[in-house]
This record gives C-alpha cells, structure tokens and sequence, in this order.
C-alpha cells in the first residue's frame, strides 16, 4: 500500500515543508502559505519559537525540531510528514547563515560546514520528498539561493559557492522533474531585512593583507542590519504568485538590488564572451 493513503491528519490546501523557518525568509513564506488557506511544517533547530505559528492555526501548522545537516533527522522528519497528511506539496530549501570572509582566510571546516548547510542539506532534502512527489505526479521544490548565487564578490567567495553549487543542481534538476508534473524555482534575493546582517552570519579570521577588498564588505555588512530594501513579507508573496503561475521561472530574483546587479552581470558576461569568442572557437580540431 502507498504511504499516501495512510495520512492521519486532514491537510486543508497545499502541505509546505519549509526549513529555517525561525526567522526571515522562512518565518515570512510560512506565514504567507498559512494566510492563503495551506498547511505548513515550519522546521527549525529550536521549534519553541514557532510556538505563536502554532498557537494562531493550530489546525494548519505545526512545528518541528530539524537540523538540516542531520541525514538521519530529514529522513525522520520527511517520513513523518508523510504518515501525517499523505504528501509533501512544496518543499522550501531555506535554512542558512551568511558567512564574510577572504577565500584565503576562510578554513576548510567553514567550508564544509556551509556546504552541508547550503548544498548537502538542500540536496537530500529533495531527494527525500521527490519519491512521493513523483508518485502524485506533482510538487514544487523552492530553493533560497541568492542574487551571490550568480556573480560573487570580495569576501562572500564561500557563501556564494554554495548558493553556485544549489544552483548547478537546480538548473538539471528542473528538467529531470518536468516530465512528472514537478516545478523547481529558484530564489535569488538582494539585501532583504532578516537576520543576515546580525546574528545569521559567521566571520572568518581576518587577514589585514585582505582589508581593502573581503574588509570592506567585513566592516560595513554589520551596519546594514535593519536598514536593507528588501520587504521579506513581499518576498514570501512573490513566491507564492511565482509557484502558482503556470509558467514558474526557474529563477527568481527578487528586489531591486538584486535586478540591477544581476542584469548588469548578465551584460558583463556576454560583452567579454564576444570580445573573446574568436579565441573561444579557435580551440577545436582542424
């Protein structure tokens, strides 16, 4: 017998799985999907905060303890969501933390400690719904990258290789998924006000030798706490009116920063294919 037909709970709408959902971009997507009539697992490494979530739809939303570097616990987590209402209907890849620092100041355990949190995490997560996923024959499976998961900068190497990675697997994962009624979106916001600037980052040790490039973005990124465009309420909607249309992009940027720097990106990146394109096509065999 499938396991999506022995639910033991009623699911009004859609059932979101979202993680780190605490705070920020989480905290805002889980209350936008309870405000639209849907049911949502908001997964956090300290649930108790999500106990006023709770208590204001205790018929829709429900709060559960998830790390996602734990393997063991998304199995856990995963396979309980499925006895308790048959399905997994989008999956919202959202945990994470920034992190500063010059690629030579940053060691290899903060390396792998934030591609665990960004990719290894993201990955078996979505390999974990994706069965049920298929065997419904639909799903949506958002994942929280960053406007740094397409061009980088001083100081953000290792964040953005992450968010790089989430998105390289995104991209042959959207097509791998098509074909059974499964979307993948891709979220690319700007400098939005969540908890980043403050507590949600981690610092590399500094090498002064590096204080005119990684230093710059080190010394003012504290400053910008509160003071950042992004709405993250806004945010959560726009996924919403991205996931429901019936053309969902596979990315999604989100915020004025995030256009200008992203277009201007995308300009740069062909002006110098062309300008070397002849060298570029010089290269195969006569």
């Amino acid at each position: 017998m499938s396991i999506e037909h022995t639910s033991t709970r009623e699911a009004p709408g859609r059932v979101w799985l979202i993680t780190g959902a605490s705070s920020g971009f989480g905290r805002s997507i889980a209350e936008a999907a309870l405000a639209a009539g849907d049911t949502v697992v908001a997964t956090a490494r300290r649930p108790e905060v999500l106990d006023d979530l709770v208590r204001a739809h205790p018929d829709r939303a429900v709060a559960v303890r998830l790390d996602v570097t734990s393997g063991a616990r998304i199995a856990a987590v995963v396979a309980e969501v499925i006895l308790w209402y048959g399905r997994v209907d989008v999956l919202v890849n959202n945990a994470g933390r920034g992190h500063l620092g010059a690629i030579e100041e940053t060691t290899d355990q903060e390396l792998r400690d934030l591609m665990d949190l960004h990719f290894f995490g993201p990955a078996a997560l979505t390999r974990a719904v994706l069965p049920h996923m298929r065997r419904r024959g639909s799903g949506a499976i958002v994942q929280m990258s960053s406007m740094g998961g397409r061009f980088s900068f001083p100081g953000v190497g290792a964040y953005s290789a992450t968010k790089f990675a989430l998105e390289g697997l995104s991209h042959a994962l959207a097509q791998e998924v098509a074909p059974f009624g499964i979307k993948v979106l891709v979220v690319e916001p700007g400098s939005f006000r969540t908890e980043l600037a403050s507590a949600a980052h981690t610092e590399s040790a500094e090498i002064p030798a590096y204080e005119a490039t990684a230093g710059i973005i080190r010394a003012q990124f504290p400053g910008s706490d509160g003071k950042q465009p992004g709405d993250p309420a806004k945010a959560a909607a726009a996924i919403l009116t991205a996931l429901d249309s019936d053309r969902t992009p596979l990315r999604l940027a989100l915020g004025n920063d995030a256009a200008d720097a992203i277009f201007a990106e995308l300009d740069g990146a062909r002006e110098e294919a062309r300008t070397w394109e002849s060298l570029t096509r010089s290269t195969d065999f006569d």
